[in-house]
Order: structure tokens, then sequence, then C-alpha cells
């Protein structure tokens, strides 16, 4: 009877979720210079909670990040028991003006990997700055979309949409989301995430 009444009692966290998630991203998805609890995957993580979602969040962001630094550490940094992804990759490749096509090349390696293994996929789209030109913006924006489209996985088109250049979002680099614009992140994006979980549970 012990045994049950302290099961019954059991905090939240100490009980097994039926699905791991984890956010393999940049410092904008890794919470840069946010204190603890703020940053994406922990604001997400509350708010699945809340929407009665039994899945662990897990933080796989690394600051600076390229997509050849995520496809690197992909086997380590999303383990065997994972579900589902979240892929948050690229705004590094475009701040140091990197060619679109290795940008390319390493979302496609990535996705393509965590397709063999049965792991559902949103991948979270990245836009060009625009002082880099029009090509440019040509040839990087279309990335996401195209490899999301090539393996069936999920699509979030622009990862700070509602939240770039607002000064009251961001940063004093006005870069990275700050706590607020954490907030406006997850709550944008959370439709799509909950799309991506409905897929893990049924696949």
């Amino acid at each position: 009877m012990f045994g049950l009444i302290g099961l019954l009692y059991a905090p939240a966290a100490a009980i097994a979720a039926d699905l791991k998630l984890v956010v393999l991203g940049d410092s904008l998805s890794a919470g840069y210079q946010l204190a603890a609890g703020e940053g994406f995957p922990e604001q997400l993580q509350r708010a699945l909670d809340e929407r009665g979602h039994s899945v662990e969040v897990v933080n796989a962001g690394v600051s600076g990040d390229t997509t050849s630094g995520g496809l690197s550490r992909l086997d380590w940094s999303v383990g065997p028991d994972a579900d589902a992804v979240i892929v948050e990759l690229g705004a590094n490749d475009a701040l140091r003006g990197l060619p679109p096509e290795t940008t390319r090349s390493n979302l496609t390696e990535i996705t393509k990997r965590l397709n063999e293994r049965g792991v559902e996929v949103l991948i979270a789209g990245m836009l060009a700055p625009r002082n880099l030109g029009a090509d440019y913006a040509e040839a990087f924006d279309p990335i996401y979309g195209d490899v999301a489209g090539e393996f069936g996985a999920l699509y979030y088109p622009f990862f700070l949409d509602g939240v770039a250049l607002d000064p009251d979002l961001n940063l004093a680099d006005g870069i990275h989301p700050n706590a607020d614009g954490v907030a406006v992140i997850v709550d944008r994006i959370l439709p799509t995430v909950e799309a991506l979980l409905d897929k893990a549970k049924s696949s």
C-alpha cells in the first residue's frame, strides 16, 4: 500500500515521460545569457506540461554551433532513446557567410540520419541577414523548406518569427531573444511541436 501511495504522490519529474524531444540547436535555442528556466527548451517544457503532454524536452543547444557542428555531434547529442527532434541550426552559417550549399548539405544529412533512425523531425527555418545580398538570401532561405519536403519532416518557416528585430524581445545584441522573446517563440511554434509529438506517438 505504501508503494502505491508513494507512486500516486510522486513528483511529476520522477515519473518517466512517454516521449523524449531533443532540441538540437545553437545559442538561439540554448538559452544564451538567460537565467535558468528561461531558455527555449525549459519554456517549451512548461508549455507542453500545461497542455498535458507526457514528454521530456532535452536541451542539446550549443552556442556558436553551425550546421557542420550539429552534424558532427549528432550521434551523441541525440541519443537512441530520442523520439523527436527540433533542428534549429543555420543562423551561424548565415552570420559567417558560409556557402548555402554547405548548409543545405549538412541539414540534409542531419535529417536523413534521423529519418533512418525513425526519429520524427521538425525543421525550424532561418532567414539570411539581408546585408549579405539578395543572391545569398535566395540561395539560403529556401533550404529549410526544401529539406523538410524531401524527408517528410515538419517545417516551421522562421524560428524567430515575431521576435526578430524587436528590441523589447531581444538582448542588447539585437540577435538573441530575451525571456519574453522566447515566450513568443514558444507560443508561436507550439502547435507545430504538438503536431511533431502526435507523429512521434503514432510512428
